[in-house]
């Protein structure tokens, strides 16, 4: 038997259908809140070896070919003891494999059944390839990352893979399971990566209809207005602005000791402002600047690299970061206070599953006949 976990989620037991990063990221947010989080794996892609991966921690793991009629059943199995599924096919292949949310809710109407796709369920792009860049793309968020006078910039694969896809569907396999404290019964979620990048940029799409939002880079917060962008220093590192209100301008323009500087109001004169401070950011090392903006109301930051981050002191005082199978991860957010620690260790093979339904002679012949690992 596995060890309970702790958390809001203790007790809720999901199914995580292996897939690209989005749909393992949905999973480890439920799981690092205590839900019991088991992923199904290709048969081959199983070891006995701990799966180091970030997104797979405080998971367990087995192999089984939903390809194979026992397998499927074997699935279906697991199922009736599960609270939720995490689905990641293209729309049609889970039906095709027999485990679609109609085969699923005749064996659990409790069942909270979440999929998530680039392009959602239906419409005419439903059926097609595609990546973040082109869920972003669609959604309208694309034409407005980058600098005035560039092409589109995507920002990485946050916006449509993880924030609008396994974020979202965290979000609404929540939403199911506390409809469910209600009704009793499992709801099918349409988690798709256009919609939720969609909604992230709700208030962009106001901004811009109404015209207070103008072309990408023109902006006060996409890099159109200097006293909210990055600036290189001396020794070639970058300080990050975010001297917007007057206060915080003031602080900081006090520090730095600048006098007569164009009008930040004036949006003719921010190219002559920007370049003034990107003068005076060149004079000082970072670590220089970082020293004097410390404790400040400036909002004037030193841009950490990723390997820096963990060892910022803010960072950690408040435990930020932590160190996992000798990988450094992120700890879980939001943060819930009172609530012990969650195990956090990298997913390890489950070998019992009795729990789960399958008793140990029925596992032992699924071994044997290469459809469960």
């Amino acid at each position: 038997m596995t060890e309970v976990r702790r958390g809001p989620l203790s007790g809720v037991r999901v199914l995580e259908l292996a897939g690209l990063a989005p749909g393992p990221f949905a999973g480890m947010m439920l799981a690092d809140h205590g839900a019991e989080v088991l992923r199904i794996d290709r048969v081959k892609a199983v070891s006995d070896r701990p799966r180091t991966d970030v997104m797979d921690r405080g998971k367990q793991t087995i192999g089984l070919d939903l390809k194979a009629p026992e397998g499927v059943a074997a699935f279906k199995e697991l199922v009736r003891h599960a609270d939720v599924v995490i689905e990641v096919f293209r729309p049609g292949v889970a039906e095709r494999l027999g485990i679609g949310p109609e085969d699923l809710h005749a064996i659990n109407e409790r069942l909270v059944y979440g999929r998530m796709t680039g392009w959602g369920q239906d419409g005419p792009l439903a059926p097609t390839a595609g990546h973040d860049i082109d869920y972003i793309a669609v959604s309208g968020v694309l034409s407005m990352l980058g600098r005035e006078g560039g092409k589109p910039t995507p920002p990485i694969n946050i916006l449509g893979d993880f924030a609008g896809g396994g974020l979202m569907l965290a979000y609404g396999v929540l939403l199911a399971l506390f409809e469910r404290e209600r009704t009793g019964l499992g709801r099918v979620i349409d988690a798709a990566m256009v919609d939720g990048a969609a909604v992230l940029f709700s208030m962009f799409y106001q901004g811009v209809q109404s015209g207070f939002w103008g072309p990408r880079g023109t902006n006060l917060l996409d890099t159109g207005a200097p006293q909210y962008d990055t600036y290189e220093t001396a020794d070639g590192e970058h300080m990050a602005v975010g001297s917007l209100e007057p206060q915080f301008w003031e602080a900081m323009v006090t520090l730095m000791g600048l006098t007569d500087l164009p009008d930040r109001n004036d949006r003719a004169q921010w190219p002559a402002l920007r370049a003034r401070l990107a003068e005076e950011f060149r004079k000082k090392t970072r670590a220089e600047w970082e020293a004097l903006f410390d404790g400040s109301d400036a909002c004037v930051s030193p841009v950490l690299s990723m390997a820096e981050a963990p060892e910022h002191p803010h960072n950690v005082a408040r435990g930020s970061f932590v160190k996992v199978g000798g990988v450094t991860h992120p700890a879980p957010a939001p943060r819930l206070l009172g609530v012990p620690a969650q195990d956090l260790s990298p997913a390890t093979r489950l070998a019992d599953l009795s729990g789960w339904g399958l008793n140990q002679e029925e596992a032992d012949k699924l071994r044997s006949q290469g459809v469960l690992a």
